[in-house]
């Protein structure tokens, strides 16, 4: 069992607890850099899909978990970035300038965004964000000059200081390009969780009228939170693109919103772990049961079966495991750190609001 004597607040808000953590993370990233020369070119695919998706899911991450702010329009905001990306590469930007510029222009939309959806809360919020979700397919359409419409868009190849970059002839490339952006963000992520606004963001996500007393400014604060989630988000719609190599209007629908919600939910909320966890669910999952179907069904497809099985999963985690994946792994690390004196009620849950916020 380590035990962690904190002597000031910098203790308690430097990027990793000790070094032990140091290196356990080190390690990942190293066996990371290394994993094109372990697997084969389908294998190191799926590892990017689930890298790609884990960058999506710290944005809505950053929303959901860290802020409390409920989104099911994500979707909208990852072709946002997918296709700026691609409309600034095609008009001579290179990938250096337009990817970021996707990022940045994606969190503007999120911001305005923001404006008008600061007032709603829980479920009404959802609804506004799902709406947003059904009228981006309509929108792409209508800015066919732009967008090519129902014909979609092919993805050019990446040219990074003269080093060409394609997902189907230089997937180990294109992995590593992924594997960079998704430390980045996983960085800026723990980063922001580390300085005033991170902890601003949990004060809204656990009590509006307790972060008011504060000093919290409620609407900034949510708008500061869309728009950095969206940013987020767009850079992993940008990747999106050039993953799937072409897409068009129907590519971004609202059952990508759907499935990073619940990628999320069973990943575990408001953690970084929590994401990636989630991640690997969605990713691996329609693998796994495309396996399972072409071995005990003779390659029949079932109509809709993907999606039971997730939302399946779904109740059971809400019902058992709120707490989702990494929820789970704590208790066990806990339980084991503990041992034996672990007590049976230790984790037994609280409530999850303040009376205050029975006055809204």
């Amino acid at each position: 069992m380590r035990i962690h004597f904190k002597t000031s607040y910098d203790h308690d808000i430097r990027l990793f607890p000790d070094w032990w953590s140091f290196s356990i993370y080190a390690a990942l990233v190293i066996v990371a850099v290394i994993l094109p020369w372990l697997l084969g070119d389908f294998f190191l695919g799926e590892v990017t899909n689930v890298l790609i998706w884990a960058i999506a899911g710290l944005g809505l991450m950053l929303l959901t978990g860290q802020t409390g702010q409920a989104s099911l329009g994500h979707a909208a905001f990852l072709a946002v970035g997918c296709y700026s990306c691609i409309i600034l590469m095609e008009h001579g930007w290179p990938f250096l300038l337009a990817f970021p510029a996707a990022g940045i222009i994606t969190g503007l939309f999120g911001t305005l965004f923001a404006i008008p959806a600061v007032r709603l809360h829980g479920i009404y919020l959802a609804i506004a964000t799902i709406a947003l979700s059904v009228l981006a397919d309509d929108i792409i359409v209508l800015l066919d000059p732009w967008t090519d419409g129902v014909s979609g868009k092919f993805a050019p190849v990446i040219d990074i200081f003269g080093l060409e970059i394609e997902r189907w002839s230089t997937p180990a490339r294109f992995y590593w390009l992924v594997l960079a952006v998704t430390i980045l963000c996983t960085l800026a992520y723990r980063n922001l969780l580390r300085a005033p606004l991170g902890r601003a963001f949990a004060a809204v996500r656990d009590s509006e009228v307790s972060a008011t007393a504060m000093g919290v400014h409620i609407a900034l604060t949510k708008a500061a939170a869309f728009g950095l989630s969206c940013a987020i988000t767009g850079l992993a719609g940008a990747l999106m693109g050039f993953f799937a190599g072409a897409f068009n209007n129907e590519t971004f629908s609202i059952t990508i919103s759907i499935n990073l919600l619940m990628m999320i939910v069973i990943g575990g909320l408001g953690s970084i772990h929590g994401a990636f966890f989630g991640a690997i669910v969605i990713a691996f999952l329609p693998q796994v049961l495309s396996m399972v179907t072409d071995t005990l069904g003779g390659g029949i497809a079932i109509p809709g079966l993907e999606m039971g099985v997730f939302g399946a999963i779904l109740i059971l985690f809400i019902l058992f495991e709120p707490m989702g994946i990494y929820g789970r792994w704590l208790k066990i690390r806990t339980w084991l750190e503990l041992f034996p004196f672990a007590r049976k009620d230790m984790f037994r849950r609280q409530k999850s609001y303040l009376k205050t916020e029975r006055l809204r």
